[in-house]
């Protein structure tokens, strides 16, 4: 598969999108704000202990408190020496004292205490980010975990002799019991290779613990790295073939960060500097413009609608315009096996986490529930997230999730409508109307006035005058009142105002 990274930068944001194939996959977007704060470093205050929630609000200085479970609370925390972890497997669990008891988090973090913490979410809505003691910092080839002695090796990595030379090789290498995990890039290193990242690591873990010591809380102390860079040390993998960038100082950045990072990243950097903007050249703003779509459709004629709430997504697939060339049966077969493909890749592309329910057309053949069942598990398992898919239920639904870590695209490229609030519909004019007759009717018991003043959004204004002249003529009539309308541009649909005045 040819992967390739587009990137676009302007003063106001950095864009990163994912090729495969030269189709749209996933897409970055970074501004200047705390929109995305994955793997930032803090020192923080603890707010407030919560003992029925087990778990901590802790100022890092956000405009939100974060949060902090008690599992991923140390047992203790020397920002001065390398402690071991309390979790001999390196696990983040909710580990017992040498009691056996398990240790309640008003017993581990009181207010106003600090400590340092990692987000390992960001914040998402009126959520606060979600933070951690088990600080990692990443690499290209290898994670440093400094208060977890334990080595991990990814499990794309197959090779029994090669896990073994991996774990070997690190042993032989650390000279503090700091923890590792070789990531799937770190298949082959060479020895050097290893103990240039490891000193990197290293280096930066001292530095961190130097801020830690010199600073008051709250405070920054390690951001990861721009999103370009990221983009670079995690996406660019063995099959990766070039990045492609429309700003001079970050190409050459980005020549500088793979000379001195690593070296022996063999991917073609290439400055783009046609006049034509770089992510319409490469055909990728209609993709992401259809990616905040409720409705995709699929080549066959079918189509998907993407509905997202606060508890969960739901994908619903229909036949739409396709009819097939046999028999009902192939038809929905058919338009279900091309929805996956679909699926995965919007799932992907908008970032969507949490649950998600597919509603794929109800099909009579066992054998090809079965088939598309299977299609749907193969299709996500090139999606870096974590997913876990559960079978398909008797009317056809696939209930699934996949692990949350930042914001969707629409959240982060959309803000709620200020007509409906997020609810996705407006109040129809025929009802707003309604309700304009009834304050009326209401006010009309006291009105000292001639004329009532009505003034409204001018789309009411124009349908009470086209549409609801024979009402508003009876109700003069039975009231012996004259109304008075009114545009107001600012005005939007549902907003009104009813005064009165003397002849």
């Amino acid at each position: 598969m040819y992967k390739e990274l587009v990137v676009n930068v302007t003063e106001q944001e950095t864009r990163v999108a994912l090729l495969e194939d030269g189709n749209i996959v996933e897409l970055f977007v970074e501004r200047g704000d705390d929109t995305n704060i994955n793997g930032n470093i803090y020192k923080g205050r603890v707010q407030r202990v919560l003992p029925g929630m087990q778990a901590a609000f802790v100022d890092i200085g956000l405009n939100q408190a974060a949060f902090i479970y008690v599992d991923d609370v140390q047992k203790k925390q020397n920002i001065g020496e390398h402690e071991a972890p309390y979790s001999e497997n390196g696990n983040k669990e909710f580990a017992p004292d040498n009691t056996g008891r398990q240790i309640p988090i008003e017993e581990l973090l009181r207010e106003g205490q600090e400590l340092m913490v990692q987000v390992v979410k960001s914040p998402i809505g009126t959520k606060g980010a979600r933070i951690t003691t088990y600080i990692s910092l990443p690499g290209r080839y290898l994670v440093l975990m400094p208060n977890v002695d334990h080595i991990g090796i990814s499990k794309r990595i197959a090779s029994e002799e090669e896990r073994t030379r991996l774990r070997d090789l690190i042993s032989d290498k650390r000279d503090v019991p700091y923890g590792y995990i070789f990531r799937t890039a770190g298949e082959g290193i060479a020895e050097e290779q290893l103990k240039r990242e490891m000193d990197l690591l290293v280096n930066s873990w001292e530095n961190i613990k130097k801020r830690y010591r010199s600073f008051s809380a709250p405070y920054r102390l390690h951001r990861d790295l721009t999103v370009t860079f990221r983009a670079i040390r995690d996406l660019l993998t063995h099959e990766a073939d070039r990045l492609t960038i429309d700003n001079k100082f970050g190409f050459d950045s980005v020549n500088n960060f793979i000379r001195k990072i690593m070296p022996e990243l063999k991917v073609k950097v290439e400055y783009y500097d046609r006049s034509e903007p770089i992510f319409e050249a490469f055909n990728l703003e209609g993709d992401i413009t259809r990616a905040l779509k409720k409705k995709v459709w699929l080549k066959c004629g079918g189509y998907i609608v993407i509905e997202q709430t606060e508890a969960l997504t739901s994908i619903d697939v229909n036949t739409g315009r396709y009819v097939g060339k046999h028999n009902f049966e192939e038809t929905i077969f058919k338009t279900n096996l091309e929805a996956i493909r679909e699926i995965s890749a919007q799932v992907r592309l908008r970032n969507i986490g949490g649950i998600i329910i597919l509603d794929f057309i109800d099909m009579e053949n066992l054998e090809n529930r079965e088939r598309v069942f299977e299609s749907l598990k193969e299709a996500f398992k090139k999606d870096k997230c974590r997913t876990n898919i559960l079978p398909m239920s008797e009317i056809g639904l696939v209930q699934m999730t996949r692990k949350r870590v930042r914001k969707s695209l629409t959240r982060m490229l959309c803000e709620e409508c200020p007509l409906c609030y997020g609810d996705g519909y407006t109040i129809s004019k025929t009802t707003i109307s309604q309700k304009i007759y009834r304050e009326i009717h209401r006010h009309a018991r006291d009105m000292m006035g001639d004329i009532f003043t009505l003034k409204v959004s001018e789309e009411m204004a124009d349908y009470l005058h086209r549409d609801e002249v024979s009402t508003i003529s009876a109700i003069e009539y039975r009231l012996g009142k004259k109304i008075e309308i009114y545009p107001i541009r600012r005005f939007h649909r549902e907003e009104f105002e009813l005064t009165e005045k003397f002849k």
